[in-house]
């Protein structure tokens, strides 16, 4: 018996560590993640300067670096990272979800979600509509460059950053726009309860105050980025940048 009940205790310890490691690696991850759509959102705001100062900065990410790096080098190592990134933090999530269902195989009765937030409880499926909008915003602004506007792949179009940027959100596409705030509203969600998950898993959620502070710093982060990346659809329908 006492073979067994060491046994036991050890698969919980090695259960236990190797949990807290999958949640360190989704808030490393996700901090990967939002220093760079800080970094994307800065960018972005460039659009309010106009299209020189916009396309010269699009231009500047593929020169950074030279000669030690080759054109275009600063975005590929970006995309590494980020992909590995992602592999980890959906790997992350996958493995954590299945280990929470494998403790509760059968739900309960009756859901109770009184003690949960609306981000926390669309984590899952904002995350997934989340990868499906990154996938078309590819596609939209650096794979394909699709304009969805008049004029179809013109090339004086699709080789202009700026122009591609305002050419998507003109009002006739008044339903561009509407995906794109929807999918900040998703970011918005997912910003703020991944950002309170990862400092309560870096430790800083001790007391009732911190776990306060965290929730506060979560809002904040999902408000400033969010927010940021909606002014320039918003601001191009209504026609200030132009």
């Amino acid at each position: 018996m006492r073979a067994v009940a060491t046994t036991t205790l050890i698969k919980g310890a090695r259960s236990t560590r190797s949990t807290i490691a999958l949640k360190l690696l989704m808030a490393a991850s996700g901090i990967v993640f939002v220093l760079f759509v800080l970094v994307h959102m800065y960018g972005n705001l460039k659009a309010f300067s106009g299209e020189l100062a916009y396309n010269e900065y699009a231009e500047h990410l593929r020169t950074f670096g030279e000669p030690y790096l080759p054109y275009g080098g600063l975005l590929w190592i970006l995309r590494v990272v980020l992909l590995g990134s992602l592999v980890a933090h959906v790997g992350a999530a996958v493995a954590l979800a299945r280990r929470a269902h494998a403790q509760r195989p059968v739900k309960y009765a009756v859901k109770k979600n009184k003690a949960s937030s609306l981000s926390s409880r669309t984590m899952r499926w904002g995350g997934v509509a989340l990868f499906v909008f990154i996938v078309w915003h590819l596609l939209h602004f650096t794979i394909a460059k699709i304009n969805v506007g008049k004029g179809g792949q013109a090339p004086d179009i699709t080789e202009n950053p700026y122009r591609l940027l305002v050419n998507s959100f003109l009002p006739e596409q008044w339903w561009m726009v509407a995906i794109y705030l929807l999918a900040m509203l998703a970011l918005a969600f997912h910003l703020h309860h991944g950002t309170f998950s990862a400092i309560q898993t870096l430790g800083f959620t001790n007391t009732a105050e911190s776990r306060a502070r965290a929730r506060v710093a979560g809002w904040v982060v999902a408000i400033v980025i969010a927010g940021g990346f909606s002014l320039v659809p918003l601001f191009t329908v209504f026609g200030v940048i132009s």
